[in-house]
C-alpha cells in the first residue's frame, strides 16, 4: 500500500502537463484529481492496516509483524516513509484546488499590454 501510494504521487506529478494545452490554461484534469485524492487515502490505509495487523497478532498471541527481521525492516520503512509521503500528498492535493498559477493570463501570466509600434 505504501508503494502504491508513492506510485500514485509520481503519477500525479507526471500528469502536471495536463493543465496547459496550446498555451491555454485548462485547469487540473480528472486524473490529477483522482490521483491527488487516492494517494493520501492509500497511504493512510497502509498505516491503519499495519496497526490493525499488529493488534490482531497481539490478541492471537502469535508473532507480531515487527518481530522477524524482514517484518521489522518493512515496518520501520513504512513508519518512516508514510509521514513524509502524506505531507507531500496533502500538499499536492492542496495544489490541485489552488487558483490558476498564471493569474488567468495564459502562458504563465505573460500578456500583451497595449499596442506595439512597428
Amino acid at each position: 500500500m505504501v508503494l502504491t501510494s508513492a506510485a500514485l504521487l509520481a503519477a500525479h506529478f507526471s500528469f502536471d502537463g495536463d493543465t496547459y494545452q496550446n498555451c491555454r490554461y485548462l485547469g487540473p484534469s480528472t486524473r490529477m484529481y483522482v490521483t491527488a485524492w487516492a494517494a493520501p487515502l492509500c497511504g493512510s490505509a497502509a498505516v491503519v492496516l499495519l496497526l490493525a495487523l499488529r493488534r490482531v497478532e497481539r490478541r492471537c498471541g502469535g508473532e507480531r509483524p515487527g518481530e522477524t527481521w524482514r517484518g521489522r525492516r518493512v515496518a520501520v520503512a513504512a513508519v518512516c516513509l508514510v509521514p513524509v509521503l502524506l505531507l507531500v500528498q496533502l500538499a499536492s492535493l492542496y495544489w490541485v484546488y489552488a487558483p490558476d498559477p498564471a493569474g488567468g493570463q495564459d502562458c504563465s501570466g505573460l500578456t500583451v499590454t497595449g499596442h506595439i509600434p512597428r
